[in-house]
Order: structure tokens, then C-alpha cells, then sequence
């Protein structure tokens, strides 16, 4: 089919691979065979990509088991022009842009950026693409500093797009917004969203398991983007630091912590020079993320203090970060050998874990149970069977 229809339209694998959510090189081994698309949700993703009608569609894509929000693709997908050449097309589109129109516009994504902390990414991700082509649609009718800024709040909403993306497990989708992202960030002079994207890229890396990526990412933010501000840059080191912990090079984790929080600290003296997408970072968090590195060393006391304080200390706003948090609490005590503690913490993260917290918090909680039986603890039996309920 990808052959017929690059053929027919003349589209490049890499475009192809834009409207449907691929990377070009997994387009050429799906053509050549060497790879069979067996998930329901990546063919999802090839039909409305290519905008294939419902009554030709075969399989499980019509067979009314999708997904219950739309798949996440690139937005040149379906009837819609690529973004890249819609955010730069210089064709009018009669709409006449003004800074109350990019403020409103601006407050109105800070306020869907908070939304998601309490309900999560899936039903605010068809949402934000809607809001994306209003932004995109703004552009042909800017003009001077407007047009800039047209261009880097299409950024800002492309990272929080791959933020969803990467929540929902959705890693090619994420990759590609972010690298959107990225090149709207430079287009536009904005050094924090440059770094904030590969630092995020770097959060992928880790999610992954893959350490070393997560530290040369998160390298790569500070410095790309010397300009960027102190808030930015402590993120940058803190997500070395987990890299580093990932690896089990502690040595070097505790020194990126120490330098994050030195950074972090100069930041909160100034908050009006951080950009708005980091209301959420700030002592809690760096807490928190402390934890999560004494968690990859298995320094398993520490790891409990560190987000038990964290915890005590984090806004009831965010209930997703509360989920995924007190799971990983759970673990920690599971490795600590507090089991009983580790059950309880655990068994009352379950639901929301079910709701707001997949696949992350379901899959920790997961790996507690998983860690809870290697110790043969009975309250490994006891969780797994609070998490069938929700299965």
C-alpha cells in the first residue's frame, strides 16, 4: 500500500512517513517487508494518515476497537498540509494578528498545561492538535515581531503535544514533535524551548533505559543553548544526573544533583526570567527527581526520603506526577524491605494509576509486585491482585 501510494502521488518516504507517524527507515522496511505492522494503533495511525475511507479499511481499524482518544500523528496527516509549510507559507489567510489575540492564546495553553496535571494527556490531545492549527493558521497574517512570536508559541505547543505523546508511550509520535518543536525554537531565537526539548528527549532516553543517550542529550541542551535560563539549564543537569544514575555511575549522579540544585536555587531568586512552561519546576521537583536517581542507584532509604519529602510537599494539583510518584515510593520501600508500607502506598495509588497514570505508574506499580515476589514477600500476591481489578 505505501508503495502504490507514494507511486500514485509521487510522496517521498520521509513524507509519508510525516502523514502517518514513522520514522523514514521503518516506511522502507514495511515496503520491503521486513517488517509487519501488527499493532491496532499504528495501523490506526496509516489510515488517518493517508486519509483512507472508513468503508475500505479492513482488520481491527474498523472494527470499532480504537482508541478511545485519536491516535497522535504528525498534523500533516488526513486533509491537512504539512505544518512546516503552513506555518511558512507566505499565502494570506485573511486572519489579521495582534498581541491580545497571542496572549489569550498563551494563557489559554498554560491553562491546558495544568489541566493535564490533574487529568492527565489523553483527553486533552486532540484538543491541543486543534489548537496548534488555529496557531499555525494565525501565521500568513503576522507580520514583524508578531510572526516571531506566532512561531514560538506553534513551538510551545508542539512540546507539549510530544509531552502527551511520550505520556501515552506514543515514542515516534513524541520523537517527531519534539524534533518540530526543536527547529520552530531556533526559527524563532528561543533559546529555553531549544534546551527544554532536548532535555525532554533526553527524559525519552531515560524512560527507555538507555543512560548514556539521557546524558548526552541532556549535555547537548546546556550547550546548544547557552542563553538559556538557570531553571532550564538545572533541568538540563538534573536529567544528566539521572542518566548517569541509570548507568550506576554514582559518583558522577550526586555531582550533577549537587550542581541542579545550585542552579535551581538561583533560579527561584528570579522566577519572572523563567519561561512559563516551567511553573512546575522548583525545589519539589528536584526532590522528587533526587529520589528517582537514588532509586536507579538502589539506594533504597534514600530513595524513600527523598520522595516521601517530595511528596509531602507536592501541590494536590498534580495528581498525575502523584501517582507516578507514589509508585515509585512503593518500589523504593518494596527494596527496602518495608513491605507491608510498600503495599499500602501502592494499593492506594491503584486506581489512579489506572486512570490518569498509564502506562507509566500501571507499569512501576508492576515492577513493585515484580520486586515485592522476588523477595518473597506475600504482599507481592496481595498487589497483583488489586491491579487485576483494573486490568
Amino acid at each position: 500500500m505505501f508503495r502504490a501510494y507514494r507511486r500514485l502521488t509521487g510522496m517521498s518516504q520521509t513524507k509519508l512517513g510525516e502523514r502517518v507517524g514513522l520514522a523514514q527507515p521503518d516506511v522502507s522496511d514495511i515496503e520491503r517487508g521486513r517488517r509487519r505492522v501488527t499493532s491496532a494503533e499504528v495501523r490506526q495511525r496509516i489510515a488517518s494518515g493517508l486519509d483512507i475511507p472508513q468503508r475500505l479499511r479492513t482488520g481491527d481499524v474498523c472494527t470499532g476497537e480504537v482508541p478511545p482518544v485519536p491516535a497522535l500523528v504528525l498534523p500533516g496527516a488526513g486533509r491537512d498540509a504539512d505544518v512546516l509549510e503552513r506555518v511558512t507559507s507566505v499565502v494570506g489567510t485573511g486572519h489579521r494578528v495582534d498581541a491580545p489575540t497571542l496572549d489569550w492564546l498563551d494563557r489559554l495553553l498554560a491553562e491546558h498545561r495544568r489541566a493535564e496535571d490533574h487529568i492527565g494527556s489523553r483527553p486533552l490531545i486532540d484538543v491541543m492538535r486543534q489548537q496548534l492549527r488555529t496557531v499555525i493558521d494565525l501565521y500568513a497574517g503576522a507580520r514583524g515581531p508578531l510572526a516571531d512570536r506566532v512561531v514560538r508559541l506553534a513551538s510551545e505547543h508542539a512540546q507539549f503535544l510530544a509531552w502527551m505523546a511520550q505520556d501515552q508511550a506514543q515514542t515516534s509520535a513524541a520523537l517527531a514533535w519534539y524534533d518540530r518543536s526543536h527547529e520552530w525554537a531556533l526559527e524563532a531565537g528561543d533559546a529555553n524551548m531549544s534546551a527544554t526539548t532536548l532535555s525532554m528527549k533526553a527524559h525519552m532516553a531515560w524512560s527507555g533505559g538507555r543512560g548514556t543517550r539521557c546524558v548526552r542529550l541532556a549535555e547537548a541542551a546546556r550547550w546548544s543553548a547557552p542563553g538559556a535560563s538557570l531553571g532550564v539549564q538545572g533541568m538540563a543537569a538534573q536529567m544528566a544526573a539521572r542518566g548517569h544514575a541509570l548507568n550506576g555511575d554514582a559518583d558522577a549522579a550526586y555531582r550533577g544533583l549537587d550542581e541542579a540544585q545550585m542552579l535551581i536555587s538561583r533560579a527561584a531568586e528570579h522566577p519572572e526570567d523563567e519561561p512559563p512552561w516551567m511553573y512546575f519546576y522548583g525545589e519539589t521537583w528536584f526532590t522528587l527527581q533526587s529520589g528517582m536517581a537514588a532509586l536507579h542507584l538502589r539506594d533504597w532509604r534514600k530513595a524513600v526520603e527523598h520522595l516521601t519529602v517530595g511528596l509531602d510537599a507536592l501541590a494536590d494539583g498534580y495528581r498525575r506526577d502523584r501517582t507516578w510518584y507514589r509508585a515509585c515510593l512503593a518500589h523504593a520501600l518494596a527494596g527496602a524491605g518495608e513491605a507491608a508500607q510498600a503495599l499500602s502506598v501502592a494499593v492506594a495509588s491503584v486506581q489512579d494509576a489506572a486512570t490518569v497514570g498509564r502506562p507509566h505508574s500501571w507499569n512501576e506499580l508492576h515492577a513493585t509486585a515484580a520486586l515485592l515476589h522476588r523477595r518473597g514477600a506475600a504482599e507481592g500476591h496481595q498487589l497483583v491482585s488489586a491491579l487485576r481489578e483494573y486490568d
